[in-house]
């Protein structure tokens, strides 16, 4: 099932997306269950949204896949790296990825992105699956610059507008699947598969629950395959994971 999060005439709703339409729903299914108003809409008359905005935070995995596979058969075991970003980087399908004046390197990078559906604390990895809600694609955005200077990851990650999600979340996704490409204006920059993650998604999951309390609505994003590309002002950004969607976001310097 797919679930959308829309605005129309300046009311926002959330949706189960039904081919072209979209079964519109009388409130967070999240929280609310599935219980439809009655009414449909066609896709083509509304805004989709970031189908999810967490309440408490983003998590990142850093280094989270093997370049090959002689990398991963001659590596050693090792616990998941991860980053935090802010709630206020969120923005939606279409919604531009703003170049902040203090950067000169701003670099995407396309990644699964888990959203959680349940309180989670000490999960084990066997009961995982059953605190998450479903799946989305996500655009992990990064001043490159900033990093290397800051010798650390906060500032460089959490800019306004450098968590794109959207455009649904698939609630049936199996992320084992995954066959993700990013692209640049067109051009091909990133390309993986779920063959080359270091950990599972049910090990990611149970470590981050290890360390702190994750909430419904949280967001874990997976890491990303292959490279990050560098932007510019009038860039179009497109992330593609088949059975979730495209997310599409364009670069504007501010």
């Amino acid at each position: 099932m797919k679930v959308a999060r829309f605005s129309q005439g300046g009311v926002i709703a959330f949706g189960i997306v039904d081919d072209d339409e979209l079964v519109v729903l009388k409130g967070d299914p999240m929280f609310a269950g599935y219980d439809p108003t009655g009414d449909r809409i066609a896709l083509r008359d509304v805004k989709l949204l970031a189908p999810v905005i967490p309440r408490s935070k983003i998590v990142g995995m850093a280094h989270a896949f093997f370049s090959d596979d002689e990398e991963r058969e001659h590596a050693e075991s090792r616990e998941p790296l991860f980053f935090l970003k802010p709630n206020t980087a969120v923005i939606g399908p279409d919604d531009p990825i703003f170049l902040p004046a203090q950067s000169h390197d701003v670099r995407v990078e396309g990644e699964l992105a888990i959203v959680i559906g349940k309180i989670a604390k000490n999960v084990t990895v066997e009961n995982a699956e059953d605190v998450i809600f479903g799946y989305t694609i996500a655009n992990d955005v990064t001043a490159r610059d900033l990093l290397e200077r800051d010798g650390q990851l906060a500032r460089a990650k959490s800019f306004d507008s450098f968590c794109p999600l959207g455009p649904v979340i698939d609630t049936e996704y199996d992320w084992t699947s995954l066959h993700l490409t990013g692209r640049v204006n067109g051009e091909k920059f990133q390309k993986g598969t779920a063959a080359l993650y270091k950990h599972s998604v049910a090990e990611v999951v149970a470590f981050v629950s290890s360390v702190f309390t994750l909430l419904p609505g949280d967001v874990i994003l997976t890491g990303a395959p292959d490279r990050a590309e560098k932007v510019h002002d009038g860039d179009a950004v497109q992330i593609e994971i088949p059975g979730i969607g495209i997310l599409t976001n364009p670069v504007k310097r501010l």
